[in-house]
């Protein structure tokens, strides 16, 4: 190998280096530990090879009754799709409760089975971590999005790759949300 050959290989080596170091440094879907309505630590990483649909819930809210479709569609194809909800009072203070308060809600009113998470912030300076990776594209690779209201909905695939979001008015039961549960079919809309 002559010297000039040498730098060559050297040059792209770097070039290499720089282009594939911010993938490699960035946060997957299964890095993320979360903290359960119990205080439990909660690692994503358990849920590889299943999809799931993270959804910021509130008890005070129009779209609270989809709490209901939220567990009927849990026992329908709990196989296959994990739902976690992170309750959040981001939106005209719908979610005061602690989360003791929360979780007894829950289970009394709509008897919710699915994974609840400890209160967190999902828009704004205290956002949480996840929903940071979830909302920006340079953290989660395919798309930049805003939580607008409660009860919006964050598509994972089974890889742990984001698939998109669907706006609170989509109900859980829809037919683009069990078209992705069921044929992983998905369009992402505006």
């Amino acid at each position: 190998i002559t010297q000039e050959m040498k730098k060559r290989l050297l040059t792209v080596a770097t070039l290499m280096a720089l282009i594939l170091a911010p993938a490699l440094s960035q946060k997957s879907f299964y890095d993320f530990t979360v903290e359960t309505i119990d205080g439990q630590q909660f690692s994503l990483a358990d849920l590889k090879g299943k999809k799931v649909m993270i959804v910021n819930t509130a008890s005070k809210c129009g779209h609270t009754p989809q709490y209901k479709d939220l567990e009927l569609l849990n026992k329908a194809y709990k196989q296959k799709l994990v739902i976690i909800g992170f309750p959040a009072n981001n939106f005209m203070s719908q979610e005061p409760g602690t989360n003791e308060e929360i979780k007894e809600f829950c289970d009394s009113k709509y008897g919710v089975t699915f994974p609840m998470m400890s209160k967190i912030s999902v828009k704004g300076d205290d956002m949480h971590p996840l929903y940071k990776w979830l909302t920006s594209k340079s953290a989660n690779g395919v798309i930049d999005s805003e939580v607008s209201w409660n009860f919006q909905k964050y598509l994972i695939d089974e890889n742990g790759k984001l698939v998109g979001y669907l706006k609170s008015g989509v109900k859980p039961l829809s037919d683009e949300v069990v078209n992705w549960v069921t044929k992983s079919i998905f369009t992402q809309t505006k």
